[in-house]
C-alpha cells in the first residue's frame, strides 16, 4: 500500500490537498488519506467490476427464480455500500503497519529469496494460505454462536448478483479478508505482486456470485467457482472454501454443484417454463 500511497502523495495529495508544511510520512496524515484511499479503492473495484459481471456475465434470467428477492440489487449494492467503510477501519490499521514498515513485504526482484521463481512460489502459496484461513473462518462464522449476529445477512441473498459479493457485516467482511492482510506479516512478499493479489481477489469474489457457471470439466472438482458458492448460498453447510475444493473435501463439507447434475437454479427455471 506505500506505493499507492507515495503515487497519490506525489500526483495528488501534497500538491493539492494537504497543507505545505504537513511532512508526508507524519502517521496522522498517513492514516487519513490510507482511509480515504482504501474507501475509494474498495469502491472502484465493487462497482467497476460488479456492473461488468452484472451486465456482461450475470444471467439475468435468474431474476425470476422464486428465491430472488424484490428490489434485490438494489439492496445488495446499498448493503454492500454501508459496510465498505466499517470494514476499512480495521483494513487500514493493517496497512499502515504495512506502511511503516512492519511487514515482510518488500521492493525488488533482488530481494526475493529466490528470484522470480520465489514471487511465483509466494503467488501460489498466497492462494493456497489464504484459501485455507478463509475456508475455517467462514466455517466459524456459520457457527450458531456467530452465524445470526454477523454472517447470516450475507445469506439473505439466496441467488446472489455480483453485486452480493462484498454486501456483508463489517465484521464478517473483515475476517474473511483478513487472510490477505495476515500473509504479508509472516512471508515475504514483493509490493506490486501484493498489489496485484489484492486486486485479483477482489475480482473473484465477484465472480464466485456473477451465476456464470461454466468451469472446464477437468477442474469442475478443484476449483471452487459460481456453481459451488451458488450452492452455498442455498444449502448453507457446503463449499466454505475460496477458490479450491481442498479443505472442503478434506473438511467434509465438499458438495458436487447441483448446476453440474441437471439440479441447479437454471433447471429448475426451465422445470418451471416447461410446466
Amino acid at each position: 500500500m506505500d506505493l499507492v500511497l507515495d503515487a497519490a502523495d506525489r500526483h495528488l495529495l501534497t500538491p493539492y490537498v494537504y497543507p505545505s508544511g504537513w511532512p508526508e510520512d507524519e502517521p496522522c496524515r498517513q492514516l487519513l488519506s490510507l482511509f480515504a484511499i482504501t474507501n475509494l479503492g474498495a469502491l472502484a473495484l465493487y462497482l467497476l467490476f460488479g456492473t461488468f459481471s452484472y451486465y456482461f456475465i450475470f444471467d439475468h434470467r435468474l431474476k425470476t427464480h422464486p428465491q430472488f428477492l424484490e428490489n434485490q440489487v438494489r439492496r445488495e449494492i446499498a448493503y454492500a455500500l454501508r459496510s465498505l467503510p466499517w470494514i476499512s477501519v480495521p483494513t487500514v490499521a493493517l496497512f499502515f503497519a504495512e506502511v511503516r514498515g512492519y511487514s515482510k513485504l518488500y521492493d525488488n526482484i533482488e530481494d526475493s529469496p529466490h528470484g522470480w521463481s520465489g514471487i511465483l512460489l509466494s503467488m501460489l502459496s498466497f492462494l493456497f494460505f489464504t484459501d485455507m484461513g478463509i475456508y475455517w473462518i467462514h466455517r466459524a462464522l456459520h457457527h450458531k454462536l456467530l452465524y445470526k449476529r454477523f454472517h447470516k445477512p450475507h445469506h439473505l441473498w439466496k441467488i446472489a448478483t455480483p453485486f452480493a459479493s462484498h454486501a456483508f457485516h463489517p465484521v464478517d467482511g473483515f475476517l474473511q479478508s483478513l487472510p490477505y492482510h495476515v500473509y504479508p506479516f509472516l512471508f515475504p512478499l514483493h509490493k506490486v505482486t501484493y498489489l496485484g493479489l489484492y486486486i485479483f481477489v477482489n475480482v473473484w469474489t465477484i465472480s464466485i456470485h456473477d451465476g456464470d457457471y461454466r468451469v472446464p470439466r477437468l477442474l469442475r472438482h478443484v476449483i471452487n467457482g459460481s456453481a459451488h458458492h451458488t450452492d452455498h448460498h442455498l444449502y448453507f453447510d457446503y463449499n466454505y472454501g475460496q477458490y479450491f475444493t481442498l479443505w472442503d473435501k478434506i473438511g467434509g463439507s465438499y458438495k458436487s454443484p447441483t448446476a453440474f447434475e441437471g439440479k441447479g437454479p437454471h433447471d429448475y427455471l426451465r422445470k418451471l417454463r416447461e410446466k
